[in-house]
């Protein structure tokens, strides 16, 4: 189970890997009033490329997030392993699922489509940063309890 639960994970954080390579070109004009356009630009064509053109990709992703939620559930359920490694882990997954369903992929979306203003460009590409760094605390954080657990 621990395995099972460790992979979906380990996975997840991989993506979230590949994700903050581009989102950390934000961190040196994090005292700007704005990011520079061509750093946007860099950003805002990658999540056009992984939120759209690589349909139907994300859905492998959302596969991934239901499996977790799932294993979480089911190791809570039949026991053997202590309750506040199934309740921090639970917690903490649908946390991070919450947030990237419900903020960073309508953010990433928007941001590949190019529509909006320069200042608001920008703006998204912060919260994309802020939301995938608190993503991937909530991820290390299940990790390293089902590691300890397991």
């Amino acid at each position: 189970m621990h395995a099972a639960i460790t992979a979906a994970v380990g996975f997840l954080i991989a993506v979230l890997w590949f994700d903050l390579m581009f989102d950390v070109q934000v961190i040196p004009h994090r005292r700007a009033a704005q990011v520079p356009d061509d750093v946007v630009e860099s950003i805002a064509t990658y999540y056009r490329r992984v939120t759209t053109d690589a349909s139907p990709m994300g859905r492998l992703i959302s596969l991934v997030m239901a499996a977790l939620v799932g294993l979480l559930v089911w190791q809570a359920a039949r026991g053997g392993t202590p309750g506040w490694v199934s309740v921090v882990s639970l917690v903490g997954a649908a946390a991070s699922i919450v947030l990237a369903l419900t903020r960073v992929v309508p953010h990433a979306v928007r941001l590949g489509q190019r529509r909006d203003p320069a200042a608001a460009r920008s703006a998204l590409a912060r919260s994309i940063l802020r939301d995938h760094l608190a993503f991937l605390t909530l991820l290390v954080i299940v990790l390293v309890v089902q590691l300890a657990a397991g």
